[in-house]
């Protein structure tokens, strides 16, 4: 479900059929104002199968024997930016953050950057509990990847954000 301040979208499969009655349940939930809902995996019944599903699900991110974490940064108008991850076995366990300075300028990689930061400094990692990191940002993964067994190869010289992925690679 797509939701704006002025649309709203569903999509459903063609061959269901929805009621009046769903579709005002629906848009009430959708305009209904509050906080965030939180993240709560189920692994039972219907919702398992749906999970399961999923691009997490089908590369085994539910039944990872370590810590599964994931992580998210923002940019908002005005270069506001957060960053922020949550333990998806320990609901708790999250952090999250207001980042930057207007001399370090703003990008869509910085917050992602300080998230995957954040997750790696409030997760104990050890080679019995590895730790799987979740996002949506294929820069960041770049980022990172550039630096994987690379040893002192690699610089940071002319690399976007080098401050902040100075700190993942320390962490790492």
């Amino acid at each position: 479900m797509a939701v704006s301040k002025d649309h709203a979208s569903c999509w459903v499969h063609k061959d269901l059929t929805v009621t009046t009655r769903q579709i005002q349940a629906l848009l009430t939930a959708a305009r209904a104002s509050g906080g965030k809902d939180e993240c709560q995996v189920r692994l039972t019944g219907i919702e398992r199968e749906y999970l399961m599903g999923t691009v997490i699900g089908r590369l085994g991110g539910y039944s990872f024997r370590g810590t599964v974490t994931a992580g998210n940064g923002s940019n908002q108008k005005g270069g506001k930016m957060g960053a922020g991850y949550v333990n998806l076995q320990k609901q708790r366990k999250r952090q999250q953050r207001k980042m930057g300075r207007n001399e370090e300028g703003s990008s869509s990689n910085r917050p992602e950057l300080a998230a995957f930061v954040l997750a790696l400094r409030g997760t104990p990692v050890t080679v019995t509990k590895p730790m799987l990191y979740l996002c949506d940002n294929q820069a960041l993964l770049k980022a990172v990847k550039r630096w994987v067994g690379e040893g002192g190869k690699a610089t940071l010289v002319g690399v976007p954000d080098a401050n902040i992925l100075l700190e993942a690679i320390e962490e790492l």
